[in-house]
């Protein structure tokens, strides 16, 4: 049961109340807070406890459909050269290989056109997988691409310049504060948390991730079909003949396993997707034992014995495109959500795309340059459409 209200307890106004902690909260956040005065509520006593803080993040520009593509372009110069707030470097490069089995050449060739418009991908042959990647068992490989400017995202430096920044830029940040009320007021929502605390804000942000839809169910929203899909990553160590500096990240083309260098071992996974209800997610040991099979099949690595494993979810809409803009039914409710699983690397061009729509209702010229409309983010594309699509 929610606590009922200490009036005691002063209320805390602000001109934007974001809901969530994670990368999309602290983002759009810190973005805003450059011009207005923010609060952002998170349920857990920590920042980032679920999807952000078990993120296997990497930047790669030739991930996900044409709109993940164009906000990672975007996200390119931000995170290559980030403001004061962000104390270290963000990118790491980390070179991908993705990679073909006999039979799936063809397809390997059509992501690498479809990809074109924003980076050239390298083909390589069978031999040339071999030197980049000399992991895979004979005669396993057909062909393969590189990724020239893949990179590892440093995510606890990320999500953690944004949160000071939003702080040095005024914001503040209440944890332990899942939401229990909400009511718009005129033209100001009023909420309270489940500890009894009162805010009021002109503009609600709902950066709830898995939560989003249970969020709308108290502004009186309609729900956009948020789908969790839970994925699963473990650990190991490679046999002694493999040498971990000569690594890189690699996945294959039908989207059955990634793998990359991690602190002296292996971190894999096999790229599931689950459906899930908003959790903790937990790792199930049949997805890993699966995992080790494909894995063993096409590497060398012959996974035995597994060092941790763990679980995240990815939250997805229909389309598989994040949603970020008003609501259009619900005056003052802005959603932002659904970045799926390129949540931290499209996060500095997503932010800075919310920000501009709360304050103008247009995209800044750096995604309408690369032909990107507010329409494809808007929450009434959604209209109709009910299953995510495959990935």
């Amino acid at each position: 049961m929610s606590a009922e209200p200490d009036h005691a307890e002063p209320i805390r106004s602000y001109d934007v109340l974001v809901i969530g902690g994670g990368i999309a909260g602290v983002s759009i956040g810190y973005e805003l807070a450059s011009d207005r005065s923010v609060g952002l509520l998170e349920m857990e006593a920590q920042l980032a406890f679920h999807t952000t803080g078990r993120s296997v993040a990497t930047f790669l520009e030739s991930y996900g459909g044409r709109t993940i593509r164009i906000l990672t372009t975007a996200s390119r110069d931000f995170m290559d050269n980030p403001p004061e707030h962000f104390t270290r470097p963000l990118l790491k490069p980390l070179p991908l290989i993705w990679v073909a089995p006999h039979g799936e050449a063809a397809d390997l060739r059509d992501m690498a056109a479809s990809v074109s418009e924003f980076v050239t991908m390298q083909t390589l042959s069978p031999a040339e997988v071999d030197e980049a990647a000399p992991v895979f068992r004979d005669g396993w490989v057909e062909l393969g691409l590189r990724e020239p400017g893949a990179s590892e995202i440093d995510v606890a430096a990320l999500h953690g310049g944004f949160a000071s920044g939003l702080r040095a830029r005024g914001g503040e940040i209440h944890t332990s504060a899942g939401v229990a009320t909400m009511q718009r007021v005129g033209d100001r929502w009023h909420v309270t948390d489940r500890a009894g605390r009162r805010y009021d804000a002109g503009v609600v942000v709902n950066a709830a991730g898995s939560w989003c839809d249970q969020i709308a169910a108290l502004a009186g929203a309609e729900p956009i079909g948020i789908r969790p899909l839970r994925r699963t990553v473990f650990t190991f160590v490679p046999p002694a003949d493999i040498d971990l500096h000569a690594v890189p990240l690699a996945a294959d083309v039908g989207g059955n396993f990634y793998f990359k260098p991690e602190g002296g071992q292996i971190l894999a996974s096999p790229a599931d997707e689950v459906p899930s209800e908003p959790c903790d997610a937990q790792v199930d040991e049949i997805d890993v034992a699966q995992a080790i099979d494909v894995i063993n099949a096409a590497t060398r690595f012959d996974v035995r014995h597994v060092r941790s494993s763990w679980a995240g979810l990815r939250n997805f809409v229909a389309d598989r495109a994040p949603v970020a803009g008003f609501d259009d039914r619900v005056e003052g409710f802005f959603w932002f959500v659904g970045q799926g699983g390129y949540g931290i690397q499209i996060s500095p061009a997503l932010a800075a795309a919310g920000a501009s729509l709360i304050r103008s209702g247009s995209l800044p010229a750096m995604l309408t340059d690369r032909g990107l409309d507010a329409a494809a983010l808007g929450r009434e594309r959604l209209d109709g459409l009910t299953d995510v699509v495959a990935h």
